[in-house]
């Protein structure tokens, strides 16, 4: 359950670094939908097509794009008005504090290294040698093994597994389900059998990584497989060996990134891509949903790629034009081709 923390329109004001049109001593104690807004709940509105929704909304408080205006409410101007509404539900809204104690159903290796500020729930299991920093939250039934290292203020929502090694930074969210350090999928087929190719590298993950339900990211094969600073990453994802994230990059839900392949930062990755192994996303690139990219293919900085074989928007957009013509065009073929002379060697 989350809590909540009122705020009067003027400090909300300050604090996004808005334009404020309207009674400052308004107060402010909760984000939602204009639909489900009550009189304390701020909204928020970035085109002029929901002005009417925030007009018959019971909030008394909307944050407004530029030179919107909405009759009744008091008004807070800013120029990216979804961003400044998750600004202000970060500040208004925060996950309830777990107190720090460790469950008497724990299991904790006496090598282990817990923060006197951190929580540990019920039926957790902590290897040796694992270190957890201030506040960090482990939830019910999860697995540090090893070695494992969390840094100051995580959270490992329940169930979540942390093989042997893995290294998570400061400010990394897990949601339930993940799994962080399994062994890669690297076989090498010889005398009639699949051999296993060693699978004993590590995974690092940098601050501010959000990860989602039952995503799994596997170690390094022989190497490490790293997840850059503030990366987002959705559910049901799954991440390969010696995979590296640039910072800030965001893949959304059942993408799969195949072994060796590298994300530049600021790539956006659409839910269901597939990317092959050895790969490059450079810089700002963005695969579409749905998009296959395979291996070794590089997308250069700031493309927008779509499809499979994945290919350039505009190329993807005049070429799917053309497949859902297809059926006409073959019946244009064969009313010509009905045309010709008989033994002429039409089709």
């Amino acid at each position: 359950m989350n809590r909540t923390a009122a705020y009067t329109a003027g400090e909300l004001a300050k604090h996004l670094g808005a334009e404020l049109y309207g009674n400052a001593s308004a107060q402010i104690s909760g984000v939602a939908s204009p639909e489900r807004a009550r009189a304390e709940d701020l909204i928020y509105v970035d085109s002029r097509r929901h002005v009417e929704r925030a007009a018959k909304s019971a909030a008394r408080c909307v944050i407004v794009a530029k030179e919107i205006r909405i009759a009744g409410k008091n008004v807070l101007e800013v120029g990216e008005p979804k961003l400044a509404f998750a600004k202000a539900a970060a500040l208004l809204s925060k996950e309830a504090a777990l107190h720090p104690s460790v469950h008497p159903t724990a299991i904790v290796a006496s090598s282990a290294k817990i923060a006197p500020s951190a929580f540990v729930g019920p039926y957790v299991v902590i290897e040796d040698d694992v270190i957890v920093g201030e506040g960090s939250a482990i939830e019910a039934f999860c697995f540090l093994g090893r070695g494992a290292r969390l840094g100051e203020n995580c959270r490992l929502h329940p169930r979540v597994t942390l093989y042997a090694g893995s290294a998570l930074g400061g400010h990394v969210e897990v949601h339930a389900g993940a799994v962080i350090g399994a062994d890669g999928f690297g076989y090498v087929f010889g005398e009639g059998r699949h051999w296993k190719f060693p699978q004993i590298g590590t995974v690092e993950i940098e601050d501010d990584v959000e990860i989602g339900a039952n995503t799994t990211i596997d170690r390094g094969s022989l190497e490490t497989t790293q997840i850059g600073r503030g990366v987002k990453i959705d559910n049901l994802v799954q991440v390969a060996h010696n995979v590296r994230i640039g910072e800030h990059s965001v893949l959304a839900a059942q993408t799969g990134v195949s072994g060796s392949s590298t994300l530049g930062k600021n790539v956006v990755v659409g839910g269901q891509v597939g990317i092959a192994d050895h790969c490059t996303l450079e810089d700002g690139a963005i695969a579409g949903a749905q998009a296959g990219i395979p291996t070794g293919k590089i997308i250069r900085r700031g493309e927008l790629v779509w499809g499979t074989p994945a290919r350039p928007l505009e190329r993807f957009k005049r070429q799917h034009a053309w497949l859902t013509r297809l059926p006409e065009l073959a019946g244009r073929v064969r009313k010509l081709e009905s045309l010709l002379p008989v033994g002429s060697g039409r089709a």
